[in-house]
């Protein structure tokens, strides 16, 4: 009976499962006759291969498309319905999707509003988040020292046909938002003012954290309604003397035999991953020394030799770019590094990427 038992539970255990990221998604405003097409992506979280067998769209004036083949285990995919927007007015439309996993459907659903005439948002406000848009999803407080309260604002644009609420989540401590106006009318524009308070910023350096706009009530985190926020905040010396300047260390960046300024080029030619290796040499009379060498994004991975340098000494800055996470990225590859150089004490590279 234990056998039977253990039998059991490895055979209910080996499944395939259907995960979808978002079961129902807003397509906003949509021209007359001018087909859209939404995308629901699934993960197979199981220890099998998944198994699309259909998809029943709830009427005829959607297209599906979805894959043929199983999906390996750990591995994903989309499926894609095509409305046809052949009638005006607000619409709702759902997909039955049978798999493997279970005999009764799992049910997608998109919806949104076909009009005649659509304001085009997508140069101002070129962030799609469905119902509403964003002229960016990437926020970077520069420069900032302590005791600074910067504020940037970002546009959103409401492009459904009823009210919106904008709300953001996860909001770190050191960051607080205001909502103009509270509630944004359909086809309307507002703005979400973000205040950085300094103090509350503990590191040196790079200060990055994720916050989301929620699109509706009861909203969850995803990557696409993701917003990415870089403060940098810059090392004190208001208490350096004149002579203490004259010896301070001293950053110099070299590229072969090329002093490097602001921008490092990258030649990937194909390649997946390519590493660029700098020199780093401190001309001053004292240590140099490294309190944060951080990157923008994951695209970039970066090492450091040494972070303490004597006088007339160097080390090796490496660079390791992944060309396959490039594309995923909401900032440009860039990394940022906080010395105790006080002409230069933070110095920012971009990669020129080839």
């Amino acid at each position: 009976m234990i056998a039977i038992a253990m039998t059991m539970c490895i055979a209910v255990a080996a499944q395939p499962r259907f995960t979808v990221q978002e079961k129902s998604l807003r397509m906003g405003e949509i021209m007359f006759q001018s087909p859209k097409t939404v995308a629901f992506t699934f993960v197979n979280n199981g220890s099998k291969p998944l198994m699309i067998k259909e998809v029943h769209p709830s009427c005829g004036c959607i297209k599906v498309d979805y894959p043929q083949k199983t999906v390996p285990a750990g591995q994903s995919g989309t499926i894609a319905a095509t409305y046809d927007a052949a009638m005006l007015g607000s619409f709702y439309r759902e997909l039955a999707v049978y798999t493997n996993v279970q005999e009764t459907p799992y049910y997608l659903s998109f919806q949104g509003r076909v009009v005649e005439t659509a304001v085009d948002y997508e140069g101002d406000f070129p962030i799609d988040l469905g119902n509403v848009r964003l002229n960016a999803n990437y926020v970077e407080f520069d420069d900032v020292n302590k005791g600074d309260q910067p504020v940037v604002e970002l546009q959103v644009a409401n492009v459904e046909h009823a009210a919106y609420t904008p709300q953001l989540m996860h909001l770190p401590n050191y960051l607080t938002a205001e909502y103009l106006p509270s509630v944004v009318q359909p086809g309307r524009t507002g703005k979400i003012r973000l205040t950085l308070n300094s103090e509350k910023l503990f590191l040196d350096g790079l200060n990055q954290t994720s916050i989301y706009l929620a699109r509706y009530m009861g909203d969850k985190v995803s990557e696409q309604n993701e917003i990415v926020v870089s403060a940098v905040l810059l090392p004190a010396f208001h208490n350096l003397t004149p002579d203490k300047l004259l010896t301070a260390p001293r950053v110099v960046l070299m590229d072969g035999d090329e002093m490097v300024k602001d921008e490092v080029p990258v030649v990937m030619s194909g390649k997946k991953k390519v590493t660029k290796v700098l020199t780093v040499t401190n001309i001053g009379e004292e240590q140099l020394s490294f309190s944060n060498v951080q990157v923008f994004n994951r695209a970039m991975a970066v090492s450091l030799g040494d972070r303490n340098i004597a006088p007339h000494a160097s080390t090796k800055l490496k660079i390791t770019v992944d060309a396959r996470e490039l594309e995923k990225a909401k900032s440009g590859p860039r990394l940022l590094l906080i010395s105790n150089d006080p002409r230069q004490p933070k110095i920012i590279l971009n990669l020129n990427i080839e």
